[in-house]
């Protein structure tokens, strides 16, 4: 059975970055980054940069299994950025990616967003986050926020 058959019993958790499953992918998460982008280029948040007031943690489950997570961060009234969007090793390539995505859109339209911009790798291993991006609808952009331009970072945006 692919894991689009069991959606139905999908369910999302806001906050609770205590788990330890939800620790374990995030530090896995900076791993990742740290074997595939330089320091400088590096923007990845650890656990306790997500629990700061401005930021909205979401992670997906199935039963009793993390499937992914992401994160919204408030810039301005009218706009947010997407981060640590990660799915579960075991999961990859099942959709949830693309659920997560599709999530945070959602979210950020329910809460009054106007842009949603993020920020990724410009190397290869970021290729299928890229593609998912453009699949739907985000378009390349400058830098914004306190981002600089760096020759290992792209930046998109969706206008919601």
């Amino acid at each position: 059975m692919t894991l689009e058959m069991k959606a139905e019993k999908w369910h999302w958790v806001e906050g609770d970055l205590h788990h330890q499953d939800v620790r374990q992918l995030l530090e896995e998460h900076q791993s990742r980054m740290a074997e595939h982008s330089p320091l400088e280029s590096r923007h990845v948040l650890n656990i306790q940069a997500l629990q700061r007031p401005e930021i909205s943690f979401y992670s997906l489950w199935s039963e009793n299994k993390l499937l992914g997570c992401v994160a919204l961060k408030h810039w301005q009234d009218h706009l947010a950025e997407i981060k640590s969007m990660k799915t579960s090793p075991a999961f990859v390539r099942r959709g949830v990616g693309q659920r997560l995505l599709e999530y945070i859109i959602e979210t950020a339209q329910s809460k009054g967003y106007q842009q949603l911009k993020l920020e990724t790798g410009s190397m290869d291993y970021f290729k299928p986050a890229r593609n998912l991006y453009l699949k739907h609808g985000f378009e390349y952009c400058e830098p914004f926020g306190d981002y600089v331009k760096d020759p290992n970072n792209v930046f998109m945006c969706l206008a919601l």
